[in-house]
Formats: C-alpha cells, sequence, structure tokens
C-alpha cells in the first residue's frame, strides 16, 4: 500500500465537543491560576464552575439522539452518554459547591490545582463513558484515577490523607494491570479492541473461547474494584477515611456513574454473547459485596467508614440489575433491568452526595466532624440539617417513600421478573441488616444530648444546595417515574 491509498478520514469533532473543552479549559485554569493573587481562589472556583455549565450545554447542543461514531470508531456518542455526562458536569458543580468552605480552612488544599484535577478526573470519566475502544476506556480510566491519587494527597500534612493515597495508588496500579491483561486476552482472542467488532466477532463465533473467557474474568476484575464490590473492596474504607473529606465526596459521587457506563460498554456493547459468564460472576461479586458491606458497616463507629462499608453494598445491589438482563440466552428483560441498574446508580449517587455534604457542614476550624457521635443532638442544634440528614439515611436504607426505597424496588422487580426470586430475597434480607446503621446514626440526631449546643450556621449558598439536594431525594422518592423513564429511553437509543 502507497502512502497515496492510505486515506486520513476527518474525525467528527462536533461529537467530542464537550471533552475538548474540558481538556482546554483544564490547562488554561491551571495557567490563569498562576496570576491569581487571592488566597480563596475564587475567580479559579468561578471559572471551574462555569466550565462545568459550558459543558452542559455544548452537550445539549450536540447531542442527536442517534448513536454515532468517531475517531475511527473508538469513540460513540449515544443518548446513554449524553444523560450520563450530563448527570456528571451537575454532580462536580454540586461537590465543588459543598467543598469549598472545608478546602479553603486547609491551607495544602486551597490552591488553583485541585480545581484543573477535578476537571482532568471529570474528562477522564467523560473519556469513559463515550469509550468504544478497549483502549480509550483504559485512557479515560488512568486519566480519573490518576487525578484522585493526587487530589487524595494534596493535604501534605495529613499522615492519614498520604497513607490513603499510597494504599490507593498501589491498588489502583494492580486492578490496571489486571484490566490490561484481559483486554490482552481478548485481543488475542478476537484479534479487535473495538467494543463493537468484539461483539460482532463473537456473534459470529471467530474467537477462541477459551482464553476470551480468561480475558473476560480479569476485565470483570478490572471493572469490579473501579466499582469497589468484594473482593476488591480493600481500597475502599480506607481511603474514604484517610481522604480529605471533599475528596471522599468526589470519590464516593461523580465516579460510580463513569463505572457504570463502562459497565455497560464492555459487558453489554462488547460481550453480550458471554452474558451468562459474566453473569455468573456479577452474581457472586453481588451477593458477597451486600453481604460483606452491610456487616462490617454496622461495627463502625466513624461516619466516613461506615458510608464507605455502606457503598460496597450499594454497588452490590446495583449489580443485581446487571444480572438479569439475559435469561437462559433470552434477552427480553435486558431493557428493564439495566435501567433499573442505571436508576439505582444515579439516585445513589444523589444520596451520597447530600450525605457528605452534611459532613462537610459540620466540619469547621480545620477539624473533621466525621465520627457518627459528632452528630450526636443534632436535632437540638439544627431541626433543619438534622431532617435533611435524617431524609438521606432514611433514603439509603430503602425505607418509604424516598428514593432509596424505589431505587431498591425497581432492582428487585427486575430480578424477580427475569426468574431469580431467591437473589431478591437475599437482596432484601442484607437491606433489612443496612437499615440498623443508618436508622442508628438517626437515633443518635433527634435522641440523645449534643456535644456542643452552638446553633449550626451555615452560607446561605450551602443552606440552599443542600436543601435542594434532599427536596430532590423526597421528590424522586414521591415522583420517580420521570427519571425511571428517562434511563429507559436512553438505553432503548443506545444499546
Amino acid at each position: 500500500m502507497t502512502l497515496a491509498d492510505m486515506q486520513f478520514v476527518t474525525p467528527d469533532l462536533r461529537l467530542a465537543a464537550a471533552e475538548i473543552f474540558i481538556s482546554l479549559m483544564a490547562c488554561l485554569i491551571l495557567l490563569f491560576d498562576l496570576l491569581v493573587k487571592d488566597r480563596k481562589r475564587t475567580a479559579t472556583f468561578v471559572a471551574t464552575q462555569l466550565t462545568l455549565v459550558a459543558a452542559a450545554l455544548i452537550t445539549l447542543a450536540t447531542s442527536s439522539g442517534e448513536i454515532s461514531y468517531t475517531f475511527s470508531n473508538m469513540y460513540v456518542g449515544d443518548l446513554m452518554g449524553d444523560l450520563l455526562k450530563l448527570l456528571l458536569y451537575v454532580t462536580v458543580l454540586v461537590v465543588l459547591f459543598y467543598s469549598r468552605g472545608y478546602i479553603l480552612e486547609r491551607e495544602q488544599m486551597a490552591k488553583g490545582e485541585y480545581y484543573a484535577l477535578a476537571l482532568f478526573a471529570t474528562l477522564g470519566m467523560m473519556v469513559m463513558i463515550s469509550a468504544n475502544h478497549f483502549v480509550i476506556v483504559y485512557v479515560g480510566l488512568e486519566l480519573l484515577s490518576l487525578s484522585l491519587y493526587a487530589m487524595v494527597a494534596m493535604n501534605r500534612d495529613s499522615v492519614p490523607a498520604t497513607e490513603a493515597a499510597m494504599k490507593y495508588f498501589v491498588l489502583g496500579a494492580l486492578a490496571s494491570g489486571l484490566l490490561l491483561y484481559g483486554m490482552s486476552m481478548i485481543y488475542g482472542a478476537t484479534g479487535t479492541l473495538e467494543i463493537t467488532a468484539v461483539a460482532e466477532r463473537l456473534y459470529t463465533g471467530q474467537v477462541d473461547r477459551m482464553i476470551l473467557v480468561f480475558g473476560l474474568v480479569f476485565v470483570v476484575s478490572g471493572v469490579a474494584f473501579k466499582l469497589g464490590v468484594v473482593p476488591f473492596h480493600m481500597w475502599i474504607p480506607d481511603v474514604y477515611h484517610g481522604a480529605p473529606t471533599a475528596v471522599t465526596l468526589f470519590i464516593a459521587s461523580a465516579p460510580k456513574l463513569a463505572a457504570f457506563a463502562m459497565l455497560v460498554r464492555l459487558m453489554v456493547n462488547g460481550m453480550i454473547v458471554l452474558a451468562q459468564d459474566w453473569q455468573a460472576m456479577l452474581i457472586l461479586l453481588a451477593v458477597l459485596s451486600m453481604a460483606i458491606g452491610n456487616i462490617a458497616a454496622i461495627a463502625q463507629t466513624n461516619l466516613k467508614r461506615m458510608l464507605a462499608y455502606s457503598a460496597i453494598s450499594h454497588m452490590g445491589f446495583m449489580l443485581l440489575g446487571m444480572v438479569t438482563g439475559v435469561v437462559s440466552g433470552d434477552a427480553r428483560f435486558a431493557l428493564n433491568a439495566y435501567s433499573s441498574s442505571m436508576f439505582y446508580v444515579i439516585t445513589y449517587v444523589l444520596t451520597s452526595a447530600g450525605t457528605f455534604g452534611m459532613i462537610l457542614l459540620l466540619a469547621r476550624g480545620g477539624l473533621e466532624s466525621d465520627e457518627i457521635d459528632d452528630f450526636r443532638g443534632l436535632n437540638k442544634r439544627s431541626p433543619w440539617f438534622a431532617g435533611m440528614m435524617m431524609m438521606m439515611m432514611f433514603s439509603m436504607a430503602g425505607i418509604p417513600f424516598f428514593v432509596g426505597f424505589f431505587a431498591k424496588f425497581s432492582v428487585l422487580q427486575a430480578v424477580v421478573a427475569a426468574g431469580y426470586l431467591w437473589l431478591a430475597i437475599v437482596a432484601v434480607a442484607f437491606s433489612l441488616i443496612g437499615c440498623f446503621y443508618y436508622l442508628r446514626v438517626v437515633k443518635i440526631m433527634y435522641f440523645e444530648q449534643p456535644v456542643s449546643p452552638t446553633p449550626i450556621e451555615a452560607p446561605a449558598q450551602m443552606k440552599i444546595l443542600l436543601s435542594a439536594n434532599s427536596l430532590a431525594v423526597a421528590l424522586l422518592g414521591i415522583f420517580p417515574q420521570a427519571l425511571m423513564s428517562l434511563c429507559a429511553f436512553s438505553l432503548l437509543r443506545s444499546l
């Protein structure tokens, strides 16, 4: 082949306009921050928030509702990706608002690099959401991971934060190795790394099945690490506990959306033919996660560690929807099952953001307020904030009529419809165990004397945002149908 025969196909940059914009703005904000003399970095903060708003507008403007490919089919634009990106922007924007006061009280973190790293992490998640190639999935994952490692370690004066960053880095590198090894085996079995092409080769049977299943095991392991499910959960409690609470909030929210997208892209888009193999693996991960997550959370006295084990159990519950899509080769239940998982992960991110927002609110004078006892008698200090925290705990416990109840109900409905009645019974049993540690927080807030009688003061924007977050948890519990339908429609147009 001569050079004249080789034709360069110009990629459709419109599809990736939001990613290009975020990457440019992250670099510009990093340079712009060098000129900022204000210690509070107000200009940098505002520029970051405006970048997220502009990215949302770009995503809305470029969304066609159709499945489109660009960059030699390595990037896919579809409705599911657009919806998850919009939710991602909102989540990061809210997280940065919640974190503002906390960051300003810590000199090591009150720097422009924090906001630039948050944007680079957001870019990594966007790439994961729209990847149609195993290498692009890995690039997005590493961009996210490296940004998070740096964010965890930003408070260099904190020994727990440095230790958490080291643990996260070492275990993250191990997980990346597992994922890469799995991808190389899938390439060896199919001869391609393009996700849609892998699906075609599997459908036609042009594969070495033994190597493929080995590769699948390693890929599932890598995805399971990002979701933080058992037995790849070792990093979650230590990183949640040791990281600065503002960074814990970031890790506990936005990356869950990207991890769900990664799961859908790799398993559903790429390897649906092997559904019975990977569903069997995910059933084991889901049951173990619900068991260990809920039981271990009971023993915790630190609220961040309790929420870490809670996150493990919630991600296990989310996986239940993914394991009931294909039953005996029949994919009739797929849309209902996958949309229930998508609804679950979105509502979990919403509730998790509000819960950690409350922990950040109580952190004062450079001190953490992440022990369960720090919430003792909160109702006497601020009935309003105590009511909002109660709503978050009720939602996470799955108590009607908050959004967490309907998220659990939609997943259980999909599980029962697919004929996995025993799995639904196991999930309900572990959810009942989980109610104990959530209700314990409510009991401490309402029925015990406060450690300090001083009322809780909060900036107006923090109060408004926390109130809006709690209102969303309550209203989506009463009117869940709109979001459920949106999840189902976006998946219907994308799979």
